[in-house]
This record gives C-alpha cells, sequence and structure tokens, in this order.
C-alpha cells in the first residue's frame, strides 16, 4: 500500500530527503509517492487544491502524509484522521478543514511537541505511525480529538459588475488556477455573458472545453479535473503574459482576476 507525501519542503531539501528516507526505513515494501514537493511554504490553501486533486486516485487504504507548517501554531501537534478507508496524518494547523470543509471526518490526536521544536523527532513520529497503519489500521488508543483550528479561506468576490477570484495555483505550464468553482461560476454569473481582460487587446468570453479550442497562443478559460476555472494559453505562459502568481511574496496576500459583466 503506497504512502503519498505532499509538502512545501521543495525537491531538493535535506529535510525532504529525511523525510523520504525514514519512511522506507520503517517500511521498506511500501512505495513512497510524492505528489508534490513544491508547495508555496505556508500556503494551506493552495496545498489542500493540490492534494484533494490527486488523493482520490490512489488506492482504498493508502496513507497520506501532509507536511504543510509542521510547527504552526502555539501547541504544535500530530494529527491523524480516517475516511472512507483512507488514512491522512496531518499537523494540526486547519490543513485538513481545507480539504475536507464540513465532511464528517474521524479525527485523533498522536503527539503534542515539544520545545525545542526537532524536525527530526516529527519524522520518526510520523514514520513510526505510517508503519503502525499499513501494517495493522490500528488507531486504537489515540484520544479521539475535535479540530477546532479556523483557517483564514480566500473566496472568491461577488462584485455588482463581475466576481474578483484569486489566483490559487501556478502550474507547470504556467496555466492560472481560480479559487472559483464551476458550481460558483453558474450560480454567480446566471447566464449573464461575461469577460475575462488579458491584455489590451485580449480577453476570454467563453468556456473552453479543451486547450486546442482555440489557436496557439490564444488565451482560454476551462474548469480543470478539479472542477476550478482554469486561465490559459494554448501553447503558451498565461501566468507571465498576465504577470501572475499566486500570492504577494511575503504575506500570503492572493493576487486576483476579474471576471466582469
Amino acid at each position: 500500500m503506497p504512502i503519498t507525501l505532499l509538502s512545501d519542503l521543495g525537491v531538493y531539501d535535506p529535510a525532504m530527503v529525511a523525510l523520504s528516507a525514514q519512511l522506507r526505513t520503517y517500511n521498506p515494501q511500501e512505495e513512497v509517492v510524492a505528489i508534490s514537493h513544491d508547495v508555496t511554504p505556508y500556503d494551506l490553501q493552495q496545498a489542500a487544491y493540490i492534494f484533494s486533486a490527486a488523493y482520490p486516485y490512489f488506492p482504498k487504504g493508502t496513507v497520506h502524509i501532509i507536511v504543510i507548517d509542521v510547527f504552526g501554531g502555539s501547541q504544535p501537534r500530530i494529527i491523524l484522521a480516517e475516511k472512507d478507508g483512507d488514512y491522512f496524518i496531518a499537523p494540526d494547523n486547519g490543513i485538513l478543514q481545507f480539504v475536507f470543509g464540513a465532511e464528517p471526518l474521524s479525527t485523533y490526536v498522536c503527539s503534542e511537541s515539544e520545545r525545542p521544536y526537532i524536525f527530526g523527532d516529527w519524522i520518526k513520529t510520523v514514520a513510526g505511525l505510517a508503519h503502525r497503519l499499513i501494517k495493522s489500521k490500528d488507531i486504537a488508543g489515540y484520544p479521539v480529538y475535535d479540530v477546532n483550528t479556523t483557517p483564514t479561506v480566500w473566496k472568491p468576490k461577488e462584485l455588482p459588475d463581475g466576481i474578483e477570484c484569486n489566483i490559487l495555483y501556478v502550474d507547470h505550464f504556467e496555466n492560472v488556477t481560480l479559487d472559483l468553482t464551476k458550481q460558483q461560476f453558474f450560480e454567480l454569473t446566471k447566464g449573464r455573458p461575461f469577460k475575462i481582460k488579458i491584455t489590451r487587446t485580449m480577453a476570454i468570453t467563453t468556456i473552453s472545453d479543451n486547450y486546442n479550442d482555440v489557436n496557439g497562443g490564444e488565451p482560454l478559460c476551462r474548469f480543470n479535473a478539479a472542477g476550478f476555472m482554469e486561465i490559459a494559453l494554448n501553447h503558451g505562459r498565461a501566468a507571465s503574459l498576465l504577470g501572475l502568481g499566486a500570492y504577494h511574496t511575503g504575506n500570503l496576500q492572493y493576487q486576483t482576476i476579474k471576471i466582469a459583466y
């Protein structure tokens, strides 16, 4: 049964290598799969988007480990959640609320970190917990935990003349994912014509099904496999053209794009 990793550690950080190595030491027969190590540092909302788009494709019983801001908060904890036969190990920082929202979730506290906080100790605890889950699916003995962290969620803002959307993620092709779902788009636009201004002479006014619905170098918007609106250029780099990224460096203030009526 695989173990997945999602982190903001970066591909070349020794901490990521140490975590992967420790997981393989405890679980030599299991495959360790990196969903991504390129999450923007401390960005829980982006992490939840990437994770939610990927984890349902793994087999039931997979152990998923989320490594984002592991010592955040006044009392850092490792929590364990179980849902539909899958297991989720994460810090108690609100990431699971981002992933599951109001969905019912069985949650347990597994460990509380003590000062000085040492990432090597955190790694060993998580690796041992993953080993226990894979071998026995045993969560007995862990106290039930009521997760009450309330993370700040950036949401689309309805305006009199349109919708102001936050940029949630920019992928390897520089396609720009907004925090607007297909359902939200149709509920807010109510069938009205819309326009997304790209440059002084370039705008998007229709929803495409595929990138090749427009000519090469032309912009489009579509709803991706995760159900979120995506702005792209056919065989081009939308983020560079727009001068956009997920947030203004340093303060997690998301950049916005307006969908005008």
